[in-house]
Formats: structure tokens, C-alpha cells, sequence
């Protein structure tokens, strides 16, 4: 069991300078104290970051707020012994001062403060970034928000009720260096718009809900006009105010490719992080080499995808990020690792070591996930069909990553009648066990349908994109109110 040692130092700075801390000589030093009690491996993440969110509610914008927000943290590995701490102070002294206090939190047989020679690491990865959100005015911030309310609203005005639209945007500027020698820099520019709407009628309520977000810039809301956004979120509010109670029942469901991968994320992505694995709480564990999923299923994560929102050049422990085949024609090929999973199992980490701050250790994590396209076209999928459930929009759900028992909402379904797409319904649930799923799906799209997300772990939150094509499950257990078929 890993021992995790926390130390916090809440100092502040007012002279951040980047001079002044982030050359290689003075990391290098850091690093050395850190290590001076002994250690395995240590590291240094230094974290710079401004932030936009704007909000709007009733209408009316309700709250504007913007800042920076800088600090470090130092990690010792020594063992499953984990010592961390952080601090605000990015001074020299300040860096040199958490060095030695964590250092003593991890017990070794003595080390010494000897000189670490770092060398840049390169990756591969790069980002085009043609509007960055730092040099947009807030004014303008401000009308893509305002456009996207008067777009949901204008689509029933009788109907929609409540609009709630969120902007946010952050440049982060990250250094990390190690006692392998590794010196990386790296500037993340991600940028989301977000809407949901509420639409009434008599006393039936639904909401929709439309979000976009990228590893680019202020350029996001060319590609995805903020009219579009809020568009979306209302049709999908009113529509379903007319929709009929889902059936209930076990019935073959197409999960469309604008879905999204909200499933494989959860039922699946979760399961194949190295730590829960290890851990023995990863219905994956054990498995590696062997039939996890049906013949026709590759799951890949590949956080170097052009500017997704998963999408990084390095994780939070300066590994270059790459493509990673999970399950490839159904085989469990490999887990998601950090540099400490990694060692466990005398691997080399993939690079999915992420943090959300400073303030946390990194941990596995899921950057793009995708179930792979594969050869079947999409409408024939769905004539195939006979009678079942199209699902287009994937609500929130729940995930138990020792069984890999799942329940998701359905934000949007239709009942497929006779190979043909049939009435919109409402209040579907789905029901099932992830690898068993994964085994039941018989048929794989040509297309590729992408979702974003926040994904929380162990008390921290990373953004994380989901995909997959369109595919159909042989059979599910739908919950609705409707009368089965």
C-alpha cells in the first residue's frame, strides 16, 4: 500500500520571476536537496497559470473573474513511500527551503547533494494556437456569451425557461524537471464554452445541454459558433418535452457516433489506469494478454491528438505524450501509467501521469479515449437493427471500476422501429457491466464522435476527451417508464 505524505507551505510571493527560478542550475539544486535523506526519484512542477470564467444566468451576466495563480510541488519516491509538498514561494530559497522539508518526511539510508545535469526533453507534440484567449478582450469573451444565451432562448421563448452558459479559458506555463535528468517546458492553452438549458411545458421539465472545448484558443469559437452552442442546448431541451416514456427492458441499442465516449470512459478508461489495477480495483486486472472485448473493439487513449481537450505534448511528469492501443481486436494489450505505476511493473511510463495543480501528485489518467473506427457504415448499422434504442447524447452516470457495473443516463434516444429511426424518448437508462458490454458489441462504425469532460479522481479534477464510432450492443437492460416491447 503506498504511503503518501503531504506537506503544504502556503507562502506568498509577489516577485514570481521566471529568471529567477526556472534555469536549469537552480532546479537542479532542488532537486539535489530534495534528495539529500535518500530517494529512489524526485521531481520538481512548477506551474504558472491565468484563467478567464465567465458566467451567465437569467439572462444576465452574473459573474466575470480572472487571475493567476503560480507554485511548485516537490516530490521524493522512495519505495511506496510518496513524500510531497508544495508551495507558493517560487523563489530560489523558497524551492530550496520545500526541498529539504520533504526530503526528511522520507526516512532513507542518506544521500547527498549531488550535482543533477538536466537536458532538455523534446516531444513530438506540438499545438497550433492562432487566437490566444490572453490577448482577447473581456468584452469579446463576454458577447460570444451573451450570443450563445440569446440563441437557447430564442429557440422557444415560450418554453425555455432557464439558460446557464459558462466560458473559461486558462494559459498554463509548466516546468518539470527530474533526478533522471529531464527538463521539459511546456505552455497548455485550453479554451470551453458550455451551455444548458431548462425548458417547460405544463409539468413536464427537461433540460439539454451543449459543450465544446479544445487545447486551442479563443479560435474554438470560430469553429463552433457560439450561436450553435446554445442553439443545440435548446432544440435538445424543447424536443424532449414531447418525447415518450422510454421502455423498459433488454433490447439491442445503438450508441451513435455523436454520442460521444461517455461509456468507454467510464466503463472502460477508468478500469485500465494502472493504479486502480494494481490496486486490485480494476475488473482488468490480471488480464493482460487476454480477450477482454469482442474481435471487432480496439480501445486506444492518445493524448497527442490534435488540439482535443485531453490533448497535452507532455504529462505532468515531462513524459512526451503518445498513442496508446489499450485493447487491440479485443486483447488487453496495456494499462495507462505514471512514472510510479510504471516502475511497479518494470515498465516505462506511457505518459499519462496528471495532476491538476501544484498542489496535487500526479496520478494514471485518461487524456483522449476512444474506441477505434472501424469498417461499418453507420445508417446500415442502425437498419440492421430491427427494433431497439439510438442513443445520441450520453447523460451522466455511475461506474463501480472493481466490477465494471455501470448505470448512464440517456440525454437523448429514439426507439428504432423495423431498421428505422422512431419516436424520440425520454427518461432511458442504461444498464450493463463494461467488459460484458465490450464483448456484446457487434458492429463498428466508419465515423468517430468526439465529447468533452472533466474527470474527477481522487479529489482532483483534468480535462479528458471521449470518443467512439457508431456501434451497436447486441443487447442492454434499458430502464424507462414506457411499456416494453
Amino acid at each position: 500500500m503506498q504511503q503518501v505524505i503531504w506537506i503544504a507551505l502556503a507562502i506568498l510571493n509577489k516577485n514570481w520571476t521566471v529568471n529567477g527560478v526556472l534555469d536549469k542550475n537552480a532546479l537542479s539544486k532542488v532537486i539535489a536537496a530534495a534528495l539529500t535523506n535518500g530517494g529512489d526519484f524526485a521531481d520538481v512542477y512548477v506551474e504558472y497559470k491565468k484563467m478567464t470564467g465567465i458566467g451567465c444566468e437569467d439572462g444576465k451576466i452574473e459573474r466575470i473573474h480572472s487571475g493567476i495563480e503560480s507554485g511548485a510541488g516537490i516530490r521524493v519516491l522512495l519505495g511506496d513511500i510518496t513524500s510531497y509538498a508544495y508551495t507558493n514561494d517560487l523563489s530560489r530559497e523558497g524551492l530550496l527551503e520545500a526541498a529539504r522539508i520533504v526530503s526528511h518526511a522520507v526516512a532513507g539510508q542518506g544521500g547527498s547533494e549531488k550535482s543533477i545535469e538536466l537536458q532538455r526533453v523534446e516531444s513530438p507534440v506540438k499545438f497550433d494556437v492562432l487566437q490566444r484567449p490572453d490577448q482577447v478582450t473581456t468584452e469579446q469573451k463576454v458577447q460570444a456569451v451573451k450570443a450563445a444565451n440569446e440563441a437557447a432562448r430564442a429557440v422557444d421563448r415560450s418554453k425555455i425557461k432557464q439558460v446557464m452558459v459558462g466560458y473559461s479559458d486558462i494559459v498554463q506555463q509548466v516546468t518539470v524537471a527530474n533526478s533522471r535528468g529531464y527538463f521539459v517546458e511546456d505552455e497548455r492553452i485550453r479554451t470551453r464554452l458550455m451551455v444548458h438549458a431548462v425548458a417547460s411545458e405544463g409539468e413536464v421539465i427537461q433540460t439539454g445541454y451543449e459543450a465544446v472545448g479544445s487545447h486551442s484558443g479563443f479560435e474554438l469559437l470560430e469553429r463552433h459558433k457560439p450561436e450553435e452552442v446554445g442553439a443545440a442546448a435548446g432544440r435538445r431541451a424543447v424536443q424532449m418535452l414531447t418525447a415518450r416514456p422510454a421502455p423498459a427492458g433488454k433490447m439491442p441499442v445503438v450508441l451513435a457516433g455523436e454520442a460521444g465516449g461517455t461509456m468507454v470512459h467510464e466503463a472502460c478508461g477508468h478500469g485500465l489506469e494502472a493504479d486502480l489495477v494494481q490496486k486490485g480495483l480494476s475488473v482488468y486486472a490480471g488480464k493482460k494478454g487476454r480477450q477482454v472485448a469482442a474481435q471487432c473493439v480496439t480501445v486506444v487513449d492518445d493524448a497527442a491528438m490534435p488540439n482535443r481537450y485531453g490533448s497535452y505534448s507532455y504529462d505532468d511528469e515531462g513524459v512526451p505524450a503518445r498513442k496508446v492501443v489499450l485493447i487491440e481486436n479485443g486483447i488487453l494489450k496495456d494499462f495507462l501509467y505514471d512514472r510510479l505505476t510504471a516502475h511497479r511493473d518494470g515498465v516505462e511510463s506511457n505518459g499519462h501521469g496528471r495532476r491538476e495543480s501544484y498542489q496535487h501528485k500526479p496520478i494514471p489518467r485518461m487524456g483522449n479515449t476512444y474506441i477505434a473506427s472501424g469498417k461499418d457504415d453507420p445508417e446500415k448499422i442502425i437498419r440492421d437493427t430491427g427494433n431497439g434504442l439510438l442513443v445520441k447524447k450520453m447523460g451522466g452516470g455511475q461506474v463501480n471500476t472493481t466490477t465494471g457495473d455501470f448505470v448512464f443516463d440517456v440525454a437523448e434516444g429514439y426507439l428504432i422501429e423495423n431498421g428505422v429511426v422512431g419516436p424520440l424518448v425520454r427518461g432511458a437508462t442504461l444498464t450493463g457491466n463494461g467488459p460484458e458490454v465490450l464483448g456484446l458489441i457487434e458492429a463498428v462504425g466508419d465515423d468517430l464522435g468526439f465529447t468533452i469532460g472533466t474527470c474527477g479522481k481522487d479529489g482532483q479534477g483534468v480535462p479528458v476527451g471521449d470518443a467512439q464510432p457508431t456501434i451497436r450492443i447486441k443487447e442492454l437492460v434499458v430502464g424507462g417508464t414506457g411499456q416494453g416491447e
